[in-house]
């Protein structure tokens, strides 16, 4: 791929000097945005302990990972192409005026190699550190679903490789005939931060990895990979760890309907809605379905509309649930409350005819559920973990490359993924900024970061108004109401 071209839109400006200073007010706001937590985090991504021979450095860690985060702000899809535009002379001019001691742009296969060697789990590290210094802040105190974060856990496959690259990779069985007989591929256990305006933020990241000992296994049925619920479990540690006072809500899919989760939650003191599914804790949906029918006075029912469908709430609360941890005698027990919505609204066939469509789902809660809840606990909290898959969908498809193999190193790998995440917080904050509202709704999401792009990477810009922009950033702000509230308005 060549050079970056614009959103196909005509031109709302006269004259050339026009489009100019509108060229250089979106950029001027969208650094503005960047800078307002850029430098602090290249500052602490500076004090990484530096593998490499002092006598031969020729670039500092922070431009490194200026260069390692430009790939992933400004949706470049791979290492090769990085080299080719994030190297453009243009480039490099705009950036001196907001970096002045930057005086060229390191190689990827550079950065590469001190990822390579270096200890990537620091960058994590110091994204959680901003994450911190933000929540600490209270940025986003007016985002909050009464005054909880909402937390949802989701994982994903990140690559696929045909050759053995580290024995961390998780493995499986090929079904060709004729062809390699085994798929290495890495998984990762996404966390995210959910908030009112429809903003969601990586949180933290737990890789499933397989131990050096399962490579002396051979009998296949004794082979026991890392799987998603024990990642869960680390993920969840580490939660607690890094932010053991704040006030979370779960909000999980139906693989972590089972007790040693819920114990979790519940020893952690988290709030928690998790998607029940037909066939999961089978005695639970016995208990549920027969306490129902008794309820012949619609005691536990509750109908309302919500976004131009008809819904039918049901639930009953103190259901005691019994469990046997794998490391323990004893039983455990739990009391769930359990909660059904149906759904009806009107909807077309294949054959365009109107049809009545259907759908119902069940959530376990940690609060008794009431007619006075049921509407926030289901609707305004459970329902948000949508927009976790929906963000998997952005970092694959939508100018991440969540998916591209920019580096088969383990170490190099995890790095990349966590630089990725750095740039997807750096953007979400500057897309739902109430500076750049009116530049995103015009050009959209994709079609506003690559205007930007072309902008840096191809012309000459100010370079007093971006020195000054950069040494006054001003405040982060950012929109009450998201777009997709406006739509749905």
């Amino acid at each position: 791929m060549g050079k970056p071209t614009l959103p196909n839109r005509k031109s709302p400006y006269t004259t050339i000097a026009e489009e100019q200073e509108a060229a250089q007010k979106l950029c001027e706001e969208k650094i503005k945005a960047h800078l307002q937590n850029l430098p602090y985090l290249l500052q602490k991504l500076s004090q990484i302990p530096d593998p490499r021979d002092p006598k031969k450095v020729k670039h500092q860690i922070a431009i490194l990972m200026l260069k390692g985060t430009l790939i992933f702000l400004l949706h470049v899809p791979s290492r090769r192409q990085a080299n080719r535009e994030l190297t453009s002379p243009q480039l490099l001019e705009n950036l001196k005026a907001l970096y002045p001691e930057l005086e060229d742009m390191p190689h990827q296969d550079t950065l590469n190699r001190f990822l390579k060697n270096t200890d990537v789990d620091q960058i994590e590290d110091t994204y959680i550190s901003l994450l911190k210094k933000l929540i600490r802040k209270k940025k986003f105190r007016q985002l909050l679903h009464k005054k909880r974060y909402l937390v949802a856990i989701d994982g994903t496959q990140k690559h696929t490789f045909h050759r053995y690259t580290d024995e961390r990779f998780l493995r499986r069985k090929t079904k060709e005939k004729d062809t390699h007989q085994y798929q290495y591929y890495s998984y990762v256990l996404e966390a995210v931060l959910i908030l009112s305006n429809g903003m969601v933020l990586p949180l933290m990241s737990e890789f499933l990895e397989n131990s050096p000992e399962l490579e002396a296994i051979e009998k296949e049925e004794e082979w026991k990979q890392d799987c998603e619920l024990k990642a869960f479990y680390r993920l969840a540690k580490r939660l607690k760890n890094t932010f053991p006072r704040l006030p979370i809500t779960m909000l999980l899919d139906g693989l972590y309907a089972n007790g040693p989760v819920i114990w979790i939650c519940q020893k952690y003191k988290w709030d928690f809605m998790i998607v029940l599914k037909d066939k999961s804790l089978p005695t639970v949906w016995k208990e549920v379905k027969g306490l129902l029918s008794l309820d012949t006075k619609g005691k536990q029912r509750h109908k309302r509309r919500f976004k131009g469908r008809q819904q039918i709430f049901r639930w009953v609360n103190q259901i005691e649930y019994e469990y046997k941890p794998s490391n323990k005698k004893t039983k455990r027990y739990l009391n769930l409350h359990v909660v059904i919505c149906e759904e009806t609204w009107p909807g077309t066939d294949k054959e365009d005819n109107t049809v009545t469509k259907k759908s119902c789902h069940a959530w376990i809660s940690s609060q008794k559920i009431d007619r006075e809840n049921i509407h926030t606990r289901c609707n305004l909290m459970a329902r948000k973990r949508w927009l976790h898959e929906n963000n998997i969908l952005k970092e694959k498809h939508q100018g991440y490359s969540y998916e591209h193999v920019f580096s088969t190193d383990w170490n190099a790998m995890k790095g990349y993924h966590y630089l990725m995440h750095i740039a997807r917080l750096l953007n979400e904050l500057a897309l739902h900024s109430i500076y750049l509202i009116e530049y995103v709704a015009e050009l959209g999401i994709r079609g506003f970061i690559e205007r930007f792009r072309a902008y840096m990477t191809h012309r000459k810009l100010d370079q007093k108004r971006l020195r000054a922009a950069a040494l006054s950033p001003g405040q982060l702000r950012l929109e009450l109401e998201g777009r997709w509230q406006r739509v749905a308005a």
